[in-house]
């Protein structure tokens, strides 16, 4: 906390009127400002709709008759002596012009009175005649010594309602445990601490789930990301050696830099509908065994202007809190599709996406899946921002075999049962998802017929489908054209 307050001291001394302050963590930036009080000697005062005006550095009692804005304002501006105010949840009345204007002559006074006003809330957005007289400060996130700090703070008063007993826990589940609370806040990282240990008295690695968890639930504000615990196993995807070889040598880099190697940052998957892009996607988290957040822009775009950028930076930030881990964003070039009739705001949406690739220092593995490569703007796919671009074909016959099996196996069924070389040849040109669907078709047809599901079984579904390859096979060889030259194949 200290260098927060040394960063807040330097912004005050800089004789800015107007500090805004978005936080959740509101006692915590009440004892920032209490901490900066006693280091420059200027009396700070705290000023809600509820208490009125109050001195926060003193035990005083609060000035109910100034509970309404504009007497709170028309108060500040009379007092001669220089003082900070923190205005807590003030945003909802700045749609009044008369407070506007009341704080824009506090703020054009500040040479004379020096008075400098602090507002503190989850969100807040100044009119635009009062931007140029403020400046923003983000409360610094506490550091591993600080949640330790917490950590002990907790198990000792869970040893003291319970006499004689200690918490229980081991260096490398402390070592996690610190390393899922970073990114979130004092009060948070605390509740989430209480929660792990008072239900047994132990830190284990069963509650790191339940805490990370916990932690998305309070970092995911807009709803445009869902969070995946149980990701894929990568052996639950047939084929894609290519891609399973890259990602295994940059396993170890991404989880453990080196400085002598720059960390990997993402990678896009190219292919057909249902070649098996999005399960590639899940299993790079089940592979490096990270947690995985899928970015939803159908739920992320807003019709109020500016909102959805907004929600995009929310949730960008939401996946650096939750660092390291695999962010997955599922058919990006719908997302950034721009028409006739978006105001532009796909356009702003690719520039808000384009900054963070190239500018985020957290270790957060982009895995971007597409289908159609002609919306793709080059800025997107160019070297430095993604790492690479991989091509996911339809399997060829081995991979065939192997999806068959996972398929059998997933369903109780022993592949050593069936004619896995016999059904790999029927369904040539079949992607994997379509392979699924015939032995959930199989299933069916073999309940239909009161029987044990059999290759036959199998093969007579397969032969009444006809593939995506068949259906759609102009735009197929396009795509496979596209990608001979510009992109290494996945398998």
């Amino acid at each position: 906390m200290e260098n927060g307050v040394t960063d807040l001291e330097v912004l005050v001394r800089s004789r800015v009127p107007i500090i805004l302050v978005e936080t959740g963590d509101e006692p915590r930036a009440l004892e920032v400002f209490k901490r900066l009080a006693v280091r420059i000697g200027q009396p700070v005062m705290r000023w809600s709709v509820t208490t009125g005006l109050q001195r926060l550095d003193l035990d005083l009692q609060p000035q109910a008759h100034a509970r309404e804005p504009a007497q709170a304002l028309g108060q500040i501006k009379a007092t001669g002596t220089a003082g900070i105010y923190l205005l807590l949840d003030f945003h909802p009345y700045l749609e009044d012009p008369a407070h506007v204007r009341m704080i824009k002559e506090i703020a054009l006074g500040y040479g004379d009175a020096g008075h400098t006003l602090v507002f503190i809330s989850h969100r807040c957005d100044l009119p635009g005649e009062l931007q140029p007289l403020s400046a923003r400060f983000e409360l610094s996130l506490p550091d591993s010594q600080a949640l330790e700090k917490q950590i002990r703070e907790e198990a000792r008063v869970w040893a003291r309602t319970h006499p004689g007993q200690k918490v229980k826990t081991d260096d490398q589940t402390m070592k996690q445990l610190l390393k899922q609370l970073r990114g979130l806040t004092v009060s948070d990282a605390r509740r989430l601490i209480r929660n792990a240990i008072h239900d047994d008295g132990a830190i284990t690695e069963s509650d790191l789930p339940k805490v990370m968890q916990a932690k998305y639930r309070l970092l995911d504000q807009c709803g445009a990301l869902s969070f995946e615990l149980d990701t894929a196993q990568f052996g639950d995807v047939g084929g894609l050696d290519r891609l399973k070889r890259w990602l295994l040598q940059r396993r170890g880099v991404f989880l453990d830099p080196d400085s002598a190697l720059d960390p990997p940052r993402g990678t896009l998957l190219v292919g057909v509908q249902g070649g098996g892009k999005s399960l590639a996607a899940k299993a790079v988290a089940g592979l490096w065994q990270l947690p995985l957040l899928r970015l939803d822009f159908g739920t992320l775009y807003n019709k109020f202007f500016g909102e959805t950028e907004r929600n995009l930076r929310s949730s960008l930030a939401t996946a650096e809190a939750m660092a390291p881990c695999v962010l997955w964003v599922d058919e990006i070039e719908k997302a950034i599709a721009s028409g006739d009739y978006d105001s532009g705001t796909s356009k702003r949406v690719l520039g808000t996406l384009l900054t963070w690739m190239a500018e985020r220092r957290a270790p957060v593995f982009l895995v971007a899946t597409a289908n159609r490569i002609d919306n793709l703007p080059p800025e997107l796919v160019r070297k430095g921002r993604l790492d690479e671009i991989f091509f996911v074909d339809l399997p060829d016959t081995p991979t065939r075999l192997k999806i068959f099996e996972i398929h059998l196996a997933k369903r109780n069924h022993s592949p050593h049962d069936f004619e896995l070389t016999r059904l790999a040849t029927a369904c040539e040109g079949f992607s994997g998802a379509e392979i699924e669907q015939a032995v959930v078709a199989g299933l069916y047809l073999a309940r239909e017929q009161g029987e044990k599901l059999t290759t036959a079984h199998l093969l007579t579904e397969l032969g009444q489908t006809r593939p995506l390859s068949v259906v759609m096979a102009e735009q197929l060889a396009a795509l496979r054209a596209w990608a001979a030259s510009r992109t290494v194949p996945a398998n």
